[in-house]
């Protein structure tokens, strides 16, 4: 995590922050999901009560409450008391796009400023640039539709004449 986040020295508040996404000082289970990349495409075939029991046991270790929320003090006070979040080795993170989850957890990690592009073989490499083409072949397509005045499969088939 910490290089990941570029940070050499943890701060858990800050932690809770950066995570506490929609800034109400605690952390839902949407939250959770959010900051283990449970509802990324990369975990849509991890079992969804795999998922939720990660979301159970998180709140489980810190929701002294048991409100189904994580508030900061009890962040805190479960950091202080040695308590840590657990890898549950699912999702890939939170970072937003696609892209910069594919820089910090694979390019970061297994390639540097000087690899070339015939050298990107691992999985992830060939998936990502698979993604990049699937993307420009679907612009590419509606470039060309949006350059149609009339786009015949758009008119309903009862109003179209033969």
């Amino acid at each position: 995590m910490a290089e990941e986040h570029h940070i050499s020295n943890f701060d858990p508040g800050a932690f809770f922050t950066l995570h506490d996404f929609d800034s109400s000082l605690s952390w839902s289970a949407d939250e959770i999901r959010r900051m283990y990349g449970l509802d990324d495409e990369s975990t849509k075939n991890v079992d969804e009560g795999k998922k939720a029991e990660a979301v159970r046991k998180t709140l489980e270790n810190f929701d002294r409450d048991h409100d189904g929320m994580i508030e900061r003090d009890e962040w805190l006070q479960g950091w202080r008391a040695g308590k840590r979040l657990e890898d549950f080795g699912l999702g890939p993170g939170h970072h937003g796009d696609d892209e910069y989850e594919y820089e910090i957890h694979h390019f970061e990690k297994f390639h540097d400023e000087n690899t070339r592009e015939e050298d990107l073989t691992h999985p992830e490499d060939i998936e990502h640039f698979r993604k990049h083409d699937e993307m420009e072949a679907a612009a590419e397509r509606q470039e060309k539709l949006d350059s149609m005045p009339i786009v015949e499969q758009n008119i309903p088939q009862k109003f179209r004449r033969y």
